[in-house]
């Protein structure tokens, strides 16, 4: 294999254990549970499995963690998968925890039979106070001492649905005066009378995830069982019951995990902005999804390059969303065709531009690509420009439209402003202006210098669509943090809908997830609301960081 250079802690850690043959390949896994859609923050994770696994010229296997009935759908297992492939990855193998109910089953029995598990008959409130405290050891259970052949008897039973749901659980028996909560007599089995989406009924006690998880990363000799920071107090119960059960030792590595600015990334609050209606459904464009990210305009590209950028870390730290805001847009200059759209339209009349007449323009699809060639744009008499491209009294340094000043049209002409008509209410309903034929762009011959260039769109050819403004869904960096409900600090201005922009005809023909950026204004992306009558764009994102200066301001 051709020689890398690890560039993590965990990459260290892979390298030193090929040189030293403790594996002689590398077998990392991505173990979802399907009781959610994923987000941003398992972007990071299946970066790094896939990433090193493929570094390295391993493999990856896809496991459901598919171990708690009552939350779990196939829904979720079909979203999981379609999101990984589209950020570009491929599993080896797809396998579930639910493959190895069966063996894990065995696995329990064989733990009976050592006298290192034992079934308990206390209700989980009183596990819990027999548990202790990290600072007072735990109080055995009155049942802990039952025989092997008493537990073989009662484990069987639960196993055929003797009992009802929370009537006996099985436990490993470790160490009620562990400094470790977790080695103190952890839940092995519980008894769940729900029907599985994968094995129907035909189980009815569930291994929990600390029991499942190690012993499923055995089965499939996982050599690197890469995890989250939260289960560092976890890695002596994975490794406990790897050497009682004499199996594939496979071992766990942390790093941590994902958090980002102006975001919240708990699936129990994401559920909750979903649920009472702060956001319309998992892929709404302001959500930390996978789902919602593309749905916005963001590509599999950006995600992954944000995700090498951020790197792997051993502490928590908070990441400033602006990075992958800066990832989207590098990725977007590069690739995004170049259109004109006028969000806030009012109309422009050239007065000495022939009636009825129409040219089209050629004009660049994208400078930054050469091979994107170009596109021809209709010009007439009458063009729609942006409302805040003229002002009537202008400051200092106002390159753009006024009274006697002149700017230029993008790929046509310069033009001077002639005049102005308002309404009853003062606002400007029409500008007038005049054309210079020898300064079309490409040709020019009139040794004219003009500051300011603008867009527009011929008013005979413009296609109606809307658009969608998303912004940051918090208005505060760590929203986790502040006092009172997270949803209380949800930015009032995250979507903003202009029900009628107006667009260059070019744009009939875009189909969902095309993306453009729109001249002066920022990146879109189409919607899968979209019909060929109604064209929805979303904001992926503006082309500069506006709220970097909207905090300068603040400080």
């Amino acid at each position: 294999m051709e020689e890398v250079k690890a560039s993590n802690f965990i990459e260290e850690i892979v390298e030193e254990d090929l040189r030293t043959g403790r594996c002689q390949s590398v077998l990392t896994r991505f173990p979802p549970e399907p009781n959610g859609y994923l987000h941003i923050g398992h972007a990071k994770s299946i970066v790094l499995n896939f990433g090193i696994a493929q570094k390295y010229g391993g493999e990856t296997n896809l496991r459901f963690d598919d171990t708690n009935p009552e939350t779990e759908e196939t829904e979720y297992v079909e979203a999981i998968r379609e999101d990984i492939r589209w950020l570009g990855f491929q599993w080896a193998r797809e396998r579930y925890a639910s493959d190895y109910f069966e063996q894990l089953y065995e696995f329990a029995v064989k733990l009976i039979r050592k006298g290192l598990a034992y079934v308990d008959d206390s209700s989980s409130e009183e596990i819990a106070r027999m548990k202790g405290t990290p600072t007072e050891p735990g109080i055995e259970s009155p049942y802990r001492n039952r025989s092997v052949e008493e537990n073989l008897r009662l484990f069987q039973e639960m196993r055929e649905g003797k009992y009802r749901d929370g009537e006996k659980v099985l436990r490993a028996k470790i160490d009620m005066s562990s400094p470790n909560m977790h080695m103190r007599d952890p839940i092995m089995y519980r008894i769940k009378h729900a029907h599985h989406h994968r094995t129907g009924d035909s189980w009815c006690i569930y291994p929990m995830y600390d029991f499942a998880h190690g012993q499923s990363d055995s089965i499939e000799h996982i050599t690197h069982s890469i995890c989250t920071l939260e289960f560092v107090d976890h890695r002596p119960l994975y490794n406990w019951f790897i050497e009682k059960l004499e199996i594939f030792p496979s071992r766990q590595y942390e790093f941590a995990r994902l958090n980002l600015t102006y975001t919240v990334m708990s699936k129990r609050k994401l559920l909750q902005l979903v649920q009472k209606g702060y956001v319309n459904g998992w892929d709404d464009p302001r959500m930390p999804t996978i789902r919602g990210l593309r749905r916005r305009g963001y590509t599999p590209e950006s995600i992954r390059d944000f995700c090498e950028r951020i790197g792997v870390q051993k502490r928590e730290n908070i990441i400033d969303v602006s990075l992958l805001e800066f990832c989207i847009r590098e990725h977007l200059n590069k690739i995004a065709q170049r259109v004109m759209v006028v969000l806030d339209p009012v109309k422009l009349v050239l007065t000495n531009y022939p009636e009825d007449h129409v040219e089209w323009l050629p004009t660049e699809n994208n400078p930054e690509d050469p091979t994107a060639g170009i596109r021809e744009v209709p010009f007439s008499r009458e063009l729609w420009i942006e409302r805040e491209d003229f002002m009537e009294n202008p400051p200092k340094k106002y390159f753009r439209l006024a009274p006697g000043m002149s700017v230029r049209l993008k790929s046509a002409y310069i033009i001077t402003c002639t005049g102005f008509e308002k309404n009853d209410q003062g606002e400007i309903t029409t500008i007038y202006a005049e054309y210079l034929p020898q300064s079309r762009s490409g040709h020019d011959e009139s040794a004219m210098k003009v500051k300011g260039t603008i867009h527009w769109v011929s008013v005979p050819h413009a296609i109606p669509v809307e658009v969608r403004l998303y912004d940051r869904l918090f208005a505060v960096e760590n929203p986790d943090e502040q006092p009172g409900e997270f949803m209380d600090y949800i930015n009032p201005h995250s979507l903003q809908i202009i029900p009628r922009a107006l667009a260059e005809p070019s744009l009939a023909k875009a189909r969902p997830e095309d993306r453009f950026q729109f001249l002066r204004k920022g990146y879109f992306c189409v919607d899968p609301d979209s019909t060929t009558d109604h064209l929805v764009f979303n904001r992926t994102v503006t082309l500069k960081d506006t709220w970097a200066k909207e905090m300068k301001k603040q400080s």
